[in-house]
């Protein structure tokens, strides 16, 4: 592992299989509240991107107020209260890593204690968990890389970033780190394929491509 000082992941779709639960949710709640999409327009609108970016979308596109806590946030919890789990591959990949690890997510805190400790994650990252919440832009700017990085005390040619989503590819590229970019998830490999980042279809090849 001496290639890298800090290993930093994505949350949403790299350490927990939510993507697919909240896409389809979302595509149920937007077609009742006005605003029709398939799954794969929402992957290619919203993935990776923060909540607050996609309240203002939706408000934008429907020209009225939207309240995210009452249509939105019991859906998500409800769902993944019930069918939430860990991406397959990933705890078996955390095992094998002997390098420091981060969590750097589009997501909020709270989402995140929730999500995390609902797969039994948490107390894998206890104090190295940053959201977006924390830092002025949103990827696919490099923002919350940077101050993961800075926070940990590692620079960016140090660090390695494990995303699944082209804004997250995007923003780690921008950051000046090494990307590897999961295709496993909602977002296909041709996407993914960004400039110098590095595509891998299961977890279980992560500590190997982290090795070489």
């Amino acid at each position: 592992m001496s290639n890298f000082d800090l290993v930093i992941f994505d949350c949403d779709g790299v350490l927990v299989d939510s993507e697919r639960l909240a896409i389809r949710t979302e595509a149920e709640i937007l077609s009742g509240i006005g605003w029709p999409l398939t799954e794969s327009d929402i992957v290619e609108r919203f993935v990776g991107r923060s909540a607050a970016y996609m309240h203002q979308e939706i408000e934008r596109h429907l020209g009225r107020n939207v309240d995210w806590n009452a249509e939105f946030e019991p859906r998500y919890r409800d769902v993944f209260e019930k069918e939430l789990v860990a991406v397959p591959g990933v705890i078996g990949a955390l095992d094998a890593i002997s390098t420091t690890t981060c969590v750097a997510s589009s997501g909020s805190h709270d989402k995140m204690q929730f999500t995390l400790g609902k797969t039994g994650l948490l107390d894998r990252f206890k104090g190295r968990i940053f959201s977006v919440d924390q830092v002025a832009h949103g990827k696919p700017a490099p923002d919350i890389f940077l101050f993961a990085a800075d926070q940990m005390g590692v620079p960016p040619s140090r660090c390695a970033v494990i995303e699944d989503s082209i804004s997250g590819v995007s923003a780690g590229l921008a950051a000046q780190m090494t990307v590897l970019a999961f295709a496993g998830g909602v977002t296909n490999a041709s996407h993914l394929s960004l400039e110098r980042a590095i595509v891998f279809d299961h977890m279980r090849e992560l500590p190997e491509l982290l090795a070489q």
